[in-house]
């Protein structure tokens, strides 16, 4: 298993708030959960296309872990596994949705391509 060499150093807050939902995959899993509700592996699979199994059970696993997914299983043959954003991770979504905006507005200065709106992050469905 894998050991970090140095010990871990947050300075500011942000870093912190960073490590937890930054990065492409974090929040585009609360994104996907904030717009559906509570799904199953294999739909948060679907939702989010073209994620490897291994990265989205890693994902998960730190999402769970820094609180911000909560994992339900059922004792059912086929046994049933679901996921829904917790309490401290629906506080993020409004924080992803400003970002999402931030972005938006920028990037559109920045690039003659158009930014398309990710379904999931699309406010309205999102509850902003």
């Amino acid at each position: 298993m894998y050991k970090k060499k140095l010990a871990e150093d947050i300075r500011c807050p942000l870093e912190y708030g960073l490590g937890i939902f930054g990065g492409k995959w974090n929040s585009r899993i609360i994104c996907v959960l904030a717009g559906m509700g509570t799904l199953r592996y294999s739909e948060i699979r679907t939702e989010m296309g073209n994620i490897t199994d291994a990265v989205l059970a890693a994902a998960l696993k730190e999402l769970i872990a820094n609180g911000i997914v909560t994992r339900k299983s059922y004792d059912e043959i086929p046994p049933r596994v679901e996921y829904s954003l917790s309490e401290k991770g629906r506080t993020v979504v409004p924080i992803l949705q400003n970002i999402c905006e931030w972005s938006g507005a920028f990037y559109r200065q920045a690039s003659e391509t158009p930014l398309a709106y990710c379904q999931k992050c699309d406010h309205k469905q999102l509850g902003a």
